[in-house]
């Protein structure tokens, strides 16, 4: 701060009431001082700042799903490594897919102090969570049931993701194009699914409900239902997997079959690229889905904001497969 007063010509107080958003500081000196930081790249140690007011250092808590499914691993650190930029302590927690278990965490961590919450949201309601207005929440990949119009969230543009997905297989010549989903509950794999319906339709294709796989968690029960979809009467030519555990099940399932279906996966994930061919893939950027989050954290306002994070699809050989 004595930099930026230097810079701006400034008393250090004065920054200090700017930085601090105090009330009583003239315009055009707010106007210096917040040059003077762009300029200098000035960031407010937030650290700092709770012990100057008497408080412990800042702690953040991110509750997910599994942390052993490599996208919850993924975020886990680009998270640490965002808040770390701030000085702030995270604890993390999994709630392995039972609701009871992800509001006994969110629970217990307001119960210890914790400052503020990152949450991937289950596809319960979550309504409940107003009983603790006091405590920040940003949600993470998924909008929370009952809390659509209230709550800061950082998304994936998983509506493009879907189409893109299917727009490309629809490119290579695919009329038969299967869906692998998780429990459609979810906003994300919601959304997902209507990029797919939305390429179909603008392709003049109608949706071939006896092709669409809803609620399979576990590659090994994604792997069945591929077996199964590949031994109907008129199979799919390809196939999009709307998560990174749906595209290993597709490859669990062709290890031991003659087919070769075009299949396209939302989320990377590692050696996607080594296999023969590799796995074409929707990715995005996991660092700028949870720095996202920690700024709207660090930065609360009264209104509910929404982040976008953009998609790319990277065509590495299994989505560009022909028919047949």
């Amino acid at each position: 701060m004595a930099d930026v007063a230097r810079h701006a010509g400034v008393s250090l107080k004065t920054v200090s009431r700017v930085v601090n958003q105090e009330p009583h500081v003239r315009a055009p000196l707010q106007a210096r001082v917040q040059a003077a930081i762009s300029a200098l790249g000035y960031r407010r140690n937030e650290a700092a700042a709770r012990l100057a007011r008497g408080a412990t250092m800042l702690t953040l808590g991110l509750v997910m799903e599994n942390i052993s499914n490599e996208f919850y691993a993924r975020l886990a650190a680009a998270v640490e490594a965002a808040s770390a930029q701030h000085e702030a302590l995270v604890v993390f927690g999994s709630y392995e897919e039972s609701p009871d278990k992800e509001r006994m965490l969110i629970e217990s961590m307001y119960a210890r102090g914790v400052d503020s919450l990152i949450v991937v949201p289950s596809a319960a309601d979550h309504s409940w969570l107003a009983e603790h207005a006091s405590l920040t929440t940003v949600f993470v990949d998924r909008v929370p049931l009952g809390l659509e119009s209230m709550a800061d969230a950082v998304l994936l543009d998983d509506v493009r993701g879907g189409r893109a997905a299917t727009e490309h297989l629809l490119a290579r010549g695919h009329r038969r194009i299967a869906l692998i989903s998780d429990d459609d509950g979810l906003s994300s794999v919601h959304d997902r699914a209507s990029g797919y319906r939305t390429a179909l339709r603008s392709a003049g294709l109608a949706l071939d409900e006896s092709l669409v796989v809803r609620g399979v968690f576990d590659p090994g029960q994604v792997a069945y239902e591929v077996g199964r979809l590949l031994d109907l009467p008129d199979p799919p030519t390809a196939l999009f997997a709307t998560n990174n555990r749906a595209a290993i099940g597709i490859l669990h399932a062709l290890r031991a079959r003659p087919e070769r279906p075009a299949y396209v996966g939302f989320d990377d994930f590692a050696l996607a690229d080594v296999f023969n061919p590799g796995v074409t893939v929707v990715r995005y950027d996991v660092t700028s889905l949870a720095g996202s989050a920690v700024d709207l954290l660090l930065n609360p306002s009264p209104e509910p904001r929404r982040v976008k994070v953009p998609v790319e699809l990277v065509a590495r050989g299994s989505g560009e497969l022909p028919p047949g």
